[in-house]
């Protein structure tokens, strides 16, 4: 199924890192807003590594820019069979450039290996920032428990 990217980067001017995926889950278009199936463990990484509650989209907005923190997408649109990163074929990557020349970003993080692969493929070679690759917080990696993703996400806040 070819699916198109809707949701916009989000970052501003003061972003100091930027987290990125592969393209939104089929959970997470439905809804509309990034990580949003019920089993990805994204937000509840990051609201124990900063010790808040984050409920609504706009919170979570609002807590991505209050922390300096770029999140988007490698991919503008591919083909793929429902959430199964891979399957992805028949890429198009977003212009990862548009949040570095717009923000303070000088590091880039990849939530799981498909992300992570297709970054240093197509946009590392742009960019000039090798990514830091971190464990897909995806239900469906279930073979890294709560606690191990949350050591390996707290890499994050050191360059913060």
């Amino acid at each position: 199924m070819k699916v198109c990217h809707e949701f916009k980067p989000i970052y501003d001017t003061n972003s100091k890192i930027l987290i990125l995926g592969s393209i939104p889950s089929v959970k997470s278009r439905q809804i509309g807003f990034y990580y949003m199936h019920p089993q990805n463990r994204f937000w509840k990484i990051l609201q124990s590594l900063f010790n808040v509650n984050i409920g609504s989209i706009n919170d979570k907005v609002t807590f991505l820019k209050d922390n300096n923190i770029a999140l988007w997408d490698v991919l503008k649109s591919c083909q793929i069979n429902n959430s199964d990163d891979s399957s992805i074929k028949d890429i198009e990557v977003n212009d990862i450039n548009l949040i570095l020349n717009n923000s303070q970003v000088t590091h880039v993080f990849t939530t799981g290996k498909k992300a992570y692969d297709l970054y240093q493929k197509y946009c590392y070679p742009k960019t000039g920032i090798e990514a830091i690759n971190l464990p897909s917080t995806s239900g469906a990696n279930c073979r890294i428990s709560f606690d191990k993703l949350l050591e390996q996400y707290r890499i994050i806040k050191e360059y913060l």
